[in-house]
Protein backbone atom coordinates (compact mmCIF):
# COMPACT_ATOMS: atom_id res chain seq x y z
CA UNK A 1 0.00 0.00 0.00
CA UNK A 2 1.38 3.82 -1.21
CA UNK A 3 0.80 6.93 0.33
CA UNK A 4 1.33 9.96 -1.45
CA UNK A 5 0.51 13.09 -0.20
CA UNK A 6 -0.71 16.13 -2.75
CA UNK A 7 -1.97 19.17 -0.45
CA UNK A 8 -1.68 19.48 3.24
CA UNK A 9 1.56 18.34 3.24
CA UNK A 10 3.74 21.28 5.18
CA UNK A 11 1.12 23.46 5.23
CA UNK A 12 -2.66 24.33 6.09
CA UNK A 13 -4.70 24.32 2.69
CA UNK A 14 -5.07 21.58 -0.37
CA UNK A 15 -6.33 18.40 1.28
CA UNK A 16 -5.05 15.96 -0.75
CA UNK A 17 -3.81 12.41 -0.33
CA UNK A 18 -3.69 9.07 -2.07
CA UNK A 19 -3.90 6.05 -1.09
CA UNK A 20 -3.26 3.01 -3.67
CA UNK A 21 -2.86 -0.77 -3.20
CA UNK A 22 -2.85 -3.32 -5.93
CA UNK A 23 -6.81 -2.79 -7.18
CA UNK A 24 -7.53 0.42 -5.89
CA UNK A 25 -6.97 4.26 -6.05
CA UNK A 26 -8.60 6.24 -3.43
CA UNK A 27 -8.57 9.95 -2.92
CA UNK A 28 -9.07 11.37 0.62
CA UNK A 29 -10.18 15.72 -0.22
CA UNK A 30 -9.71 17.80 -2.74
CA UNK A 31 -8.96 20.84 -1.50
CA UNK A 32 -7.90 24.02 -2.75
CA UNK A 33 -4.93 25.65 -2.15
CA UNK A 34 -5.20 29.31 -0.39
CA UNK A 35 -3.15 31.98 -0.72
CA UNK A 36 -0.93 34.27 -3.31
CA UNK A 37 -3.53 34.54 -6.25
CA UNK A 38 -0.60 33.18 -8.92
CA UNK A 39 0.92 30.48 -6.86
CA UNK A 40 -2.45 29.42 -5.58
CA UNK A 41 -3.90 29.26 -8.95
CA UNK A 42 -0.56 26.86 -10.87
CA UNK A 43 -1.40 24.79 -7.77
CA UNK A 44 -4.52 24.36 -8.41
CA UNK A 45 -5.03 24.44 -12.31
CA UNK A 46 -3.10 20.60 -12.16
CA UNK A 47 -3.62 17.73 -10.95
CA UNK A 48 -0.72 14.77 -9.78
CA UNK A 49 -3.18 11.64 -8.53
CA UNK A 50 -4.31 11.14 -12.00
CA UNK A 51 -8.20 11.88 -12.28
CA UNK A 52 -9.40 9.55 -14.47
CA UNK A 53 -8.05 6.58 -12.72
CA UNK A 54 -9.25 6.82 -8.80
CA UNK A 55 -11.54 4.71 -8.09
CA UNK A 56 -13.51 7.09 -5.41
CA UNK A 57 -13.13 10.18 -3.31
CA UNK A 58 -13.56 9.98 0.52
CA UNK A 59 -14.50 13.59 1.66
CA UNK A 60 -13.94 14.61 4.90
CA UNK A 61 -16.42 17.44 4.89
CA UNK A 62 -17.17 20.52 3.09
CA UNK A 63 -14.86 23.71 3.67
CA UNK A 64 -13.08 24.67 0.61
CA UNK A 65 -9.54 23.66 1.27
CA UNK A 66 -11.14 20.25 1.56
CA UNK A 67 -13.70 20.05 -1.48
CA UNK A 68 -12.92 23.09 -3.17
CA UNK A 69 -11.09 21.47 -6.56
CA UNK A 70 -13.53 18.55 -6.49
CA UNK A 71 -15.22 20.10 -10.11
CA UNK A 72 -11.85 20.54 -11.21
CA UNK A 73 -11.00 16.92 -10.39
CA UNK A 74 -14.55 16.20 -12.26
CA UNK A 75 -13.37 18.29 -15.13
CA UNK A 76 -9.70 16.52 -15.59
CA UNK A 77 -11.70 13.54 -15.74
CA UNK A 78 -13.00 11.77 -12.48
CA UNK A 79 -15.87 10.27 -12.80
CA UNK A 80 -15.87 8.14 -9.43
CA UNK A 81 -18.09 8.17 -6.34
CA UNK A 82 -17.50 10.59 -4.01
CA UNK A 83 -18.60 9.34 -0.45
CA UNK A 84 -19.41 11.74 2.37
CA UNK A 85 -21.90 12.49 5.00
CA UNK A 86 -25.78 13.91 4.18
CA UNK A 87 -25.06 17.16 5.85
CA UNK A 88 -21.26 17.75 3.95
CA UNK A 89 -23.00 16.88 0.24
CA UNK A 90 -25.76 19.41 1.27
CA UNK A 91 -23.23 21.92 2.39
CA UNK A 92 -20.27 21.27 -0.36
CA UNK A 93 -22.89 22.04 -3.12
CA UNK A 94 -23.35 25.56 -1.76
CA UNK A 95 -20.10 26.15 -0.65
CA UNK A 96 -19.08 24.99 -4.23
CA UNK A 97 -21.74 26.62 -6.22
CA UNK A 98 -20.33 29.95 -4.41
CA UNK A 99 -16.63 28.96 -5.15
CA UNK A 100 -16.83 28.99 -8.89
CA UNK A 101 -19.01 31.97 -8.81
CA UNK A 102 -15.64 33.56 -6.83
CA UNK A 103 -13.77 32.24 -9.79
CA UNK A 104 -15.96 33.61 -12.49
CA UNK A 105 -15.44 37.11 -11.53
CA UNK A 106 -11.73 36.12 -10.57
CA UNK A 107 -11.34 35.56 -14.15
CA UNK A 108 -13.04 39.04 -15.06
CA UNK A 109 -11.08 41.18 -12.50
CA UNK A 110 -7.70 39.38 -14.02
CA UNK A 111 -8.78 40.04 -17.62
CA UNK A 112 -9.74 43.74 -17.17
CA UNK A 113 -5.80 43.61 -16.07
CA UNK A 114 -3.98 41.90 -18.62
CA UNK A 115 -1.91 43.50 -21.46
CA UNK A 116 -3.17 43.94 -24.73
CA UNK A 117 -3.22 40.70 -26.98
CA UNK A 118 -2.92 38.45 -23.52
CA UNK A 119 -4.79 35.02 -23.84
CA UNK A 120 -7.82 35.47 -21.35
CA UNK A 121 -7.58 33.98 -17.86
CA UNK A 122 -10.52 31.04 -17.96
CA UNK A 123 -12.15 30.10 -14.55
CA UNK A 124 -10.66 27.32 -13.27
CA UNK A 125 -14.33 25.27 -13.08
CA UNK A 126 -17.53 26.64 -13.55
CA UNK A 127 -21.61 26.19 -12.32
CA UNK A 128 -21.87 22.93 -14.87
CA UNK A 129 -18.86 20.82 -13.61
CA UNK A 130 -20.22 21.89 -10.02
CA UNK A 131 -23.89 20.27 -10.94
CA UNK A 132 -22.01 17.64 -12.46
CA UNK A 133 -19.47 16.40 -9.80
CA UNK A 134 -22.37 16.90 -7.21
CA UNK A 135 -24.25 13.58 -8.75
CA UNK A 136 -21.44 12.19 -7.90
CA UNK A 137 -21.62 12.53 -3.88
CA UNK A 138 -22.96 9.25 -2.17
CA UNK A 139 -24.46 10.21 1.32
CA UNK A 140 -23.28 7.24 4.28
CA UNK A 141 -24.44 8.02 7.72
CA UNK A 142 -22.22 8.22 10.59
CA UNK A 143 -21.30 4.99 12.50
CA UNK A 144 -22.31 2.33 9.38
CA UNK A 145 -19.94 0.44 7.27
CA UNK A 146 -19.81 0.79 3.78
CA UNK A 147 -18.60 -1.65 0.91
CA UNK A 148 -17.23 0.10 -1.98
CA UNK A 149 -15.69 -3.18 -3.02
CA UNK A 150 -15.04 -6.83 -1.69
CA UNK A 151 -11.58 -5.42 -0.55
CA UNK A 152 -12.89 -1.95 0.72
CA UNK A 153 -14.91 -0.73 3.36
CA UNK A 154 -15.65 2.57 4.97
CA UNK A 155 -17.24 4.04 8.16
CA UNK A 156 -17.35 7.50 9.04
CA UNK A 157 -17.23 8.92 12.89
CA UNK A 158 -18.10 12.48 13.82
CA UNK A 159 -15.29 14.85 14.17
CA UNK A 160 -16.91 17.64 15.78
CA UNK A 161 -15.53 19.98 13.21
CA UNK A 162 -18.39 21.70 11.33
CA UNK A 163 -21.44 20.43 10.64
CA UNK A 164 -21.18 16.87 8.53
CA UNK A 165 -17.49 16.54 9.59
CA UNK A 166 -15.83 13.33 9.82
CA UNK A 167 -13.42 11.03 10.69
CA UNK A 168 -12.58 8.26 8.33
CA UNK A 169 -12.00 4.52 9.22
CA UNK A 170 -10.79 2.82 6.14
CA UNK A 171 -11.00 -1.26 6.24
CA UNK A 172 -8.71 -1.82 2.81
CA UNK A 173 -6.97 -5.07 1.71
CA UNK A 174 -3.80 -5.37 -0.13
CA UNK A 175 -2.34 -8.06 -1.52
CA UNK A 176 -4.42 -10.78 1.13
CA UNK A 177 -3.47 -8.26 3.60
CA UNK A 178 -6.43 -5.96 5.60
CA UNK A 179 -4.64 -3.10 7.18
CA UNK A 180 -7.15 -0.29 9.03
CA UNK A 181 -6.65 3.26 7.54
CA UNK A 182 -7.81 6.48 9.77
CA UNK A 183 -8.19 9.88 8.32
CA UNK A 184 -9.16 12.74 10.87
CA UNK A 185 -9.86 14.82 8.62
CA UNK A 186 -9.86 18.32 10.34
CA UNK A 187 -10.38 17.08 14.04
CA UNK A 188 -12.85 18.87 16.23
CA UNK A 189 -12.95 19.77 19.94
CA UNK A 190 -14.63 18.93 22.73
CA UNK A 191 -17.45 21.36 24.40
CA UNK A 192 -17.50 23.32 21.10
CA UNK A 193 -21.43 25.05 20.08
CA UNK A 194 -23.33 23.45 18.15
CA UNK A 195 -21.44 19.78 17.17
CA UNK A 196 -21.13 16.72 19.29
CA UNK A 197 -17.68 16.17 20.25
CA UNK A 198 -15.20 13.95 18.19
CA UNK A 199 -15.68 10.33 18.63
CA UNK A 200 -13.32 8.10 20.17
CA UNK A 201 -12.70 5.06 18.10
CA UNK A 202 -11.67 1.82 19.61
CA UNK A 203 -10.28 -0.17 17.04
CA UNK A 204 -6.46 1.15 16.29
CA UNK A 205 -5.62 1.29 12.81
CA UNK A 206 -2.08 0.27 11.03
CA UNK A 207 -2.22 4.14 9.28
CA UNK A 208 -3.27 7.25 10.68
CA UNK A 209 -3.30 10.58 9.11
CA UNK A 210 -4.04 13.19 11.12
CA UNK A 211 -4.61 16.84 10.95
CA UNK A 212 -2.30 19.47 12.94
CA UNK A 213 -3.98 23.04 12.82
CA UNK A 214 -3.56 24.35 16.35
CA UNK A 215 -1.13 21.10 17.72
CA UNK A 216 0.77 23.55 19.38
CA UNK A 217 -1.53 25.60 21.43
CA UNK A 218 -4.75 25.00 23.81
CA UNK A 219 -7.87 27.32 23.12
CA UNK A 220 -9.55 28.88 25.76
CA UNK A 221 -12.78 27.04 26.44
CA UNK A 222 -15.36 28.18 23.91
CA UNK A 223 -18.55 29.34 26.45
CA UNK A 224 -15.71 32.13 27.63
CA UNK A 225 -15.97 33.20 24.05
CA UNK A 226 -19.70 34.09 24.72
CA UNK A 227 -18.30 36.49 27.55
CA UNK A 228 -16.08 37.82 25.47
CA UNK A 229 -18.25 38.77 22.62
CA UNK A 230 -20.69 40.22 25.37
CA UNK A 231 -17.72 42.45 26.61
CA UNK A 232 -16.80 43.49 23.17
CA UNK A 233 -20.30 44.73 22.31
CA UNK A 234 -20.76 46.50 25.82
CA UNK A 235 -17.51 48.35 25.08
CA UNK A 236 -18.58 49.52 21.65
CA UNK A 237 -21.99 50.98 22.38
CA UNK A 238 -20.34 52.92 25.31
CA UNK A 239 -17.78 54.42 22.63
CA UNK A 240 -20.91 54.13 19.80
CA UNK A 241 -18.80 51.89 17.70
CA UNK A 242 -19.11 49.31 15.20
CA UNK A 243 -17.82 45.33 16.01
CA UNK A 244 -16.88 44.09 12.34
CA UNK A 245 -17.03 40.40 12.50
CA UNK A 246 -15.07 38.59 9.98
CA UNK A 247 -16.64 35.20 9.98
CA UNK A 248 -16.35 32.00 7.84
CA UNK A 249 -20.10 31.92 6.27
CA UNK A 250 -19.81 28.03 7.62
CA UNK A 251 -19.23 26.98 11.13
CA UNK A 252 -17.98 29.94 12.39
CA UNK A 253 -20.81 32.13 11.88
CA UNK A 254 -22.93 29.95 12.98
CA UNK A 255 -21.26 29.69 16.08
CA UNK A 256 -21.29 33.44 16.58
CA UNK A 257 -24.86 33.66 15.97
CA UNK A 258 -25.97 30.63 18.60
CA UNK A 259 -23.95 32.45 20.98
CA UNK A 260 -25.65 35.94 20.60
CA UNK A 261 -28.87 33.94 20.77
CA UNK A 262 -28.02 32.47 24.41
CA UNK A 263 -27.42 35.84 25.46
CA UNK A 264 -30.45 36.90 23.76
CA UNK A 265 -32.70 34.97 25.32
CA UNK A 266 -31.00 35.13 28.79
CA UNK A 267 -31.76 38.78 28.21
CA UNK A 268 -28.16 39.85 28.73
CA UNK A 269 -27.75 40.57 25.11
CA UNK A 270 -27.95 44.77 24.87
CA UNK A 271 -30.68 46.18 22.68
CA UNK A 272 -27.92 46.80 19.47
CA UNK A 273 -28.65 45.80 15.54
CA UNK A 274 -26.93 42.49 14.51
CA UNK A 275 -26.47 42.17 10.82
CA UNK A 276 -24.97 38.87 9.01
CA UNK A 277 -24.16 40.24 5.99
CA UNK A 278 -23.42 37.16 4.13
CA UNK A 279 -25.74 35.42 1.01
CA UNK A 280 -23.81 32.20 1.41
CA UNK A 281 -24.70 32.45 5.50
CA UNK A 282 -27.68 32.65 4.69
CA UNK A 283 -27.94 29.40 3.01
CA UNK A 284 -25.44 27.61 5.03
CA UNK A 285 -28.05 28.67 8.09
CA UNK A 286 -30.87 27.40 6.25
CA UNK A 287 -28.87 23.75 5.98
CA UNK A 288 -27.87 24.40 9.77
CA UNK A 289 -31.76 24.67 10.97
CA UNK A 290 -32.40 21.46 8.55
CA UNK A 291 -29.70 19.14 10.55
CA UNK A 292 -30.82 20.85 14.22
CA UNK A 293 -31.17 16.75 14.96
CA UNK A 294 -28.04 15.82 14.29
CA UNK A 295 -27.07 18.92 16.91
CA UNK A 296 -25.80 18.32 20.77
CA UNK A 297 -27.62 18.02 23.54
CA UNK A 298 -27.55 21.05 24.71
CA UNK A 299 -29.32 22.33 21.05
CA UNK A 300 -31.42 19.49 21.98
CA UNK A 301 -32.73 20.86 25.53
CA UNK A 302 -32.86 24.57 23.86
CA UNK A 303 -34.95 23.48 21.19
CA UNK A 304 -38.01 23.16 23.58
CA UNK A 305 -38.35 26.69 24.78
CA UNK A 306 -36.36 28.15 21.38
CA UNK A 307 -37.09 26.43 18.12
CA UNK A 308 -34.43 28.57 15.97
CA UNK A 309 -31.61 28.52 17.88
CA UNK A 310 -30.29 30.97 14.68
CA UNK A 311 -32.63 33.65 14.76
CA UNK A 312 -33.25 36.60 17.50
CA UNK A 313 -35.41 39.61 18.13
CA UNK A 314 -32.48 42.32 16.34
CA UNK A 315 -30.77 40.19 14.33
CA UNK A 316 -31.21 40.38 10.67
CA UNK A 317 -29.91 38.64 7.65
CA UNK A 318 -28.88 40.92 4.82
CA UNK A 319 -29.73 39.72 1.43
CA UNK A 320 -29.15 42.59 -1.46
CA UNK A 321 -25.82 44.50 -2.19
CA UNK A 322 -27.59 47.56 -1.59
CA UNK A 323 -28.86 46.61 1.96
CA UNK A 324 -25.14 45.86 2.54
CA UNK A 325 -23.71 49.21 1.54
CA UNK A 326 -26.29 51.06 3.41
CA UNK A 327 -24.45 49.49 6.56
CA UNK A 328 -21.25 51.71 5.82
CA UNK A 329 -23.42 54.69 6.37
CA UNK A 330 -25.28 53.77 9.64
CA UNK A 331 -25.00 55.48 12.55
CA UNK A 332 -24.70 54.58 15.77
CA UNK A 333 -23.33 51.29 17.58
CA UNK A 334 -24.01 47.70 15.46
CA UNK A 335 -22.22 44.23 15.02
CA UNK A 336 -21.99 43.03 11.92
CA UNK A 337 -21.02 39.48 11.03
CA UNK A 338 -19.81 38.92 7.69
CA UNK A 339 -17.90 36.78 5.03
CA UNK A 340 -14.71 36.36 4.98
CA UNK A 341 -13.12 35.01 7.87
CA UNK A 342 -9.62 35.65 6.92
CA UNK A 343 -10.62 39.01 4.83
CA UNK A 344 -9.51 38.13 1.52
CA UNK A 345 -12.78 38.39 -0.26
CA UNK A 346 -16.57 38.79 0.00
CA UNK A 347 -18.45 41.58 1.81
CA UNK A 348 -16.25 42.06 5.24
CA UNK A 349 -13.73 43.71 2.87
CA UNK A 350 -16.10 46.93 2.50
CA UNK A 351 -16.89 47.20 5.87
CA UNK A 352 -13.37 47.01 7.16
CA UNK A 353 -12.54 49.62 4.84
CA UNK A 354 -14.99 51.98 6.26
CA UNK A 355 -14.62 51.24 10.29
CA UNK A 356 -10.17 50.68 10.38
CA UNK A 357 -9.62 54.52 10.43
CA UNK A 358 -11.80 55.27 13.32
CA UNK A 359 -10.45 53.97 17.25
CA UNK A 360 -13.94 53.64 18.17
CA UNK A 361 -14.15 50.48 15.68
CA UNK A 362 -13.84 46.98 16.83
CA UNK A 363 -12.64 43.91 14.44
CA UNK A 364 -12.80 40.67 16.19
CA UNK A 365 -11.06 38.02 14.47
CA UNK A 366 -12.16 34.43 15.60
CA UNK A 367 -10.28 32.36 13.30
CA UNK A 368 -7.31 31.06 11.97
CA UNK A 369 -5.32 33.54 9.71
CA UNK A 370 -3.17 32.18 7.32
CA UNK A 371 0.08 33.70 6.22
CA UNK A 372 0.32 36.64 3.71
CA UNK A 373 -3.81 37.41 4.11
CA UNK A 374 -5.07 40.72 4.89
CA UNK A 375 -6.84 38.80 8.53
CA UNK A 376 -3.16 38.18 9.50
CA UNK A 377 -1.91 41.77 9.26
CA UNK A 378 -4.69 42.90 10.87
CA UNK A 379 -3.84 40.44 13.99
CA UNK A 380 -0.54 41.55 13.91
CA UNK A 381 -1.98 44.66 13.92
CA UNK A 382 0.12 46.13 11.41
CA UNK A 383 -0.03 50.19 11.32
CA UNK A 384 -0.56 50.27 7.81
CA UNK A 385 -2.67 47.65 5.54
CA UNK A 386 -3.85 47.52 1.70
CA UNK A 387 -7.53 47.23 1.34
CA UNK A 388 -8.66 47.41 -2.81
CA UNK A 389 -5.23 48.57 -3.66
CA UNK A 390 -4.96 51.52 -1.24
CA UNK A 391 -2.32 51.84 1.94
CA UNK A 392 -4.67 52.47 5.32
CA UNK A 393 -4.12 53.84 8.56
CA UNK A 394 -5.25 50.93 10.92
CA UNK A 395 -6.97 52.82 14.13
CA UNK A 396 -9.30 50.37 14.72
CA UNK A 397 -9.18 48.04 18.01
CA UNK A 398 -8.18 44.19 17.40
CA UNK A 399 -9.68 41.54 19.36
CA UNK A 400 -8.46 37.93 18.64
CA UNK A 401 -10.59 34.84 20.15
CA UNK A 402 -9.26 31.96 19.15
CA UNK A 403 -11.52 29.91 21.52
CA UNK A 404 -13.87 29.86 18.86
CA UNK A 405 -11.39 27.65 16.75
CA UNK A 406 -13.04 24.39 15.41
CA UNK A 407 -10.02 22.75 15.49
CA UNK A 408 -8.60 20.31 17.96
CA UNK A 409 -6.01 21.85 20.52
CA UNK A 410 -3.02 19.93 21.66
CA UNK A 411 -5.20 18.83 24.83
CA UNK A 412 -7.76 17.84 22.27
CA UNK A 413 -5.25 15.59 20.41
CA UNK A 414 -3.76 13.99 23.42
CA UNK A 415 -7.33 13.35 24.84
CA UNK A 416 -7.99 11.42 21.24
CA UNK A 417 -4.13 9.81 19.93
CA UNK A 418 -4.14 8.32 23.73
CA UNK A 419 -7.75 6.52 23.36
CA UNK A 420 -7.02 5.57 20.12
CA UNK A 421 -3.63 4.37 21.38
CA UNK A 422 -4.87 1.83 24.27
CA UNK A 423 -7.68 0.61 21.90
CA UNK A 424 -5.75 -1.20 19.34
CA UNK A 425 -2.49 1.22 19.08
CA UNK A 426 -1.24 3.06 16.06
CA UNK A 427 1.24 1.79 13.18
CA UNK A 428 2.48 4.35 11.52
CA UNK A 429 1.26 7.95 11.87
CA UNK A 430 1.19 11.17 9.37
CA UNK A 431 1.14 14.64 10.31
CA UNK A 432 -0.42 16.81 7.64
CA UNK A 433 -2.45 20.18 7.36
CA UNK A 434 -0.55 22.11 9.52
CA UNK A 435 2.55 24.90 9.75
CA UNK A 436 6.06 23.24 10.88
CA UNK A 437 5.75 24.43 14.67
CA UNK A 438 2.40 22.72 15.16
CA UNK A 439 2.66 19.57 13.08
CA UNK A 440 5.88 19.07 15.21
CA UNK A 441 4.08 19.56 18.13
CA UNK A 442 1.63 17.08 17.05
CA UNK A 443 4.98 14.62 16.10
CA UNK A 444 5.69 14.38 19.70
CA UNK A 445 2.14 14.13 21.32
CA UNK A 446 2.68 10.61 18.74
CA UNK A 447 6.07 9.52 19.48
CA UNK A 448 5.14 7.31 22.23
CA UNK A 449 1.63 7.00 21.06
CA UNK A 450 2.82 4.98 18.02
CA UNK A 451 4.57 2.19 16.69
CA UNK A 452 6.81 3.90 14.04
CA UNK A 453 8.40 7.26 14.12
CA UNK A 454 5.59 9.96 13.17
CA UNK A 455 6.33 11.20 9.43
CA UNK A 456 5.71 15.05 8.35
CA UNK A 457 5.26 14.56 4.61
CA UNK A 458 6.42 16.80 1.71
CA UNK A 459 4.58 17.88 -1.34
CA UNK A 460 4.20 15.29 -3.49
CA UNK A 461 6.36 12.70 -0.93
CA UNK A 462 5.08 8.69 -1.27
CA UNK A 463 5.63 6.32 1.48
CA UNK A 464 5.13 2.27 1.15
CA UNK A 465 3.43 0.75 4.50
CA UNK A 466 4.44 -2.79 4.70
Amino acid sequence: MQLTFFGAAGEVTGSQHLLETDKRRILFDCGFFQGHRAEARAKNERFHCDPQNLDAVILSHAHIDHCGNLPGLYKAGFRGPIFCTAATADVAEIMLQDSAHIAAEDAKYLHGRLQHGHPPVEPLYDDKDVRDVVKRMEPIPYGQWHELAKDVRLRFHESGHILGSAITELEVTDRNEMKRVIFTGDLGRRGLPLLRDPALIDNGCDVLITESTYGNRVHPPAENQKAELLRIIKEAIAVEGKVIIPAFSLGRTQNVVYFLNQLSNEGRLPHIPVFVDSPLSRKLTQVYRHYQDEMDSEVQGQRVDDADPFGFRGLTYIASPQESRELNDRKGPFVVISASGMCESGRVVHHLRHAIGSERNTIVLIGYQAEYTLGRRLQERQPKVRIFDRELDMRAHVEVLNGLSAHADAEDFKWWFGHLSKHGGIGQAFIVHGEPASASAVAELLHDECNEDPIIPKFKQSFTIK
